[in-house]
């Protein structure tokens, strides 16, 4: 590609990583390597298991406690985070990567493991030519305003307010 963009996928309705999914398995159909970096996530999703099988072409790697809540966070949750900030930095550096997802990192932002001017400087600093996908609640309108297209996920119904929980191979 001569051109990447910037992609935003947030609000609050279910599908903005399983979006963030799809565009990858898209990209790794066409020969893109991907660089797929969670926050806050941790754990063996079902994702985690498909790209493991694309292993040649996507690249992923999660900064997360395997804790997804508002709350106060901890020294070992903002280590994380900006362990994560620091090698998504030096993979862009690299640019060896055609598309980088930076999923639920809004949310990162939103809980104060990392700075919203941070979140800011990967987007203008990005590599000319990366697509770079960034996910997640809470979407500043900053980020907004300077990324090229913003997907607003609107919560109408979910069954899980009728105590219907993670299933294996939908939500998780």
């Amino acid at each position: 590609m001569s051109k990447g963009y910037v992609h935003v996928l947030t609000g609050d309705g279910k599908g903005k990583t399983t979006a963030a999914i799809g565009l990858t398995i898209r990209a790794a159909g066409s020969g893109f390597k991907i660089f797929f970096a969670q926050f806050v996530k941790k754990g063996d999703y079902s994702e985690i298991k498909a790209f493991k099988r694309l292993s040649d072409q996507i690249t992923v790697e999660q900064y997360g406690l395997g804790t997804f809540t508002d709350r106060n966070p901890k020294p070992e949750d903002i280590f994380a985070a900006q362990t994560g900030l620091s090698r998504v930095r030096t993979i862009m550096a690299e640019n060896k990567y055609n598309m980088m997802v930076l999923d639920e990192i809004t949310v990162a932002v939103r809980l104060g493991l990392i700075a919203a001017n941070d979140l800011l400087g990967l987007i203008i600093n990005k590599p000319h030519s990366l697509e770079l996908i960034i996910t997640g609640r809470y979407a500043s309108p900053r980020v907004i305003e300077i990324a090229d297209m913003v997907t607003q996920v609107k919560a109408r119904k979910h069954y899980f307010q009728k105590g219907v929980k993670a299933r294996v191979g939908i939500e998780k």
